[in-house]
């Protein structure tokens, strides 16, 4: 799976619409509510570089209140299971 961040400014009274609507989108796993310079935050997971077409600029971009979007693909997505595993690389349990 390839991730992206979309950072997405809507019209102000289409925000809980648009962010429904966006959730629903196939390849959108989750939408954020949030403060600061953009409205929404989308996380779009797809197959292949090419879906990212069709999620963001075909359906995403096209929901009504959308204004405007930024999208970010990941090159490395990290957890708190990858990273306690980074840590304990090259020790042995007892050492």
């Amino acid at each position: 799976m390839i991730s992206a961040i979309v950072m997405i400014k809507a019209e102000v009274a289409r925000i809980p619409e648009a962010a429904q609507e966006i959730a629903e989108i196939e390849g959108i796993s989750e939408v954020y509510s949030v403060t600061g310079s953009v409205d929404l935050i989308a996380v779009a997971r797809v197959a292949s570089h090419e879906d990212f077409h069709d999620v963001i600029a075909d359906r995403l971009n096209k929901v009504a209140g959308v204004l405007e979007t930024d999208t970010h693909i990941a090159f490395r997505t990290y957890s708190s299971g990858d990273l306690e595993a980074g840590f304990a690389l090259g020790l042995e349990d007892g050492d």
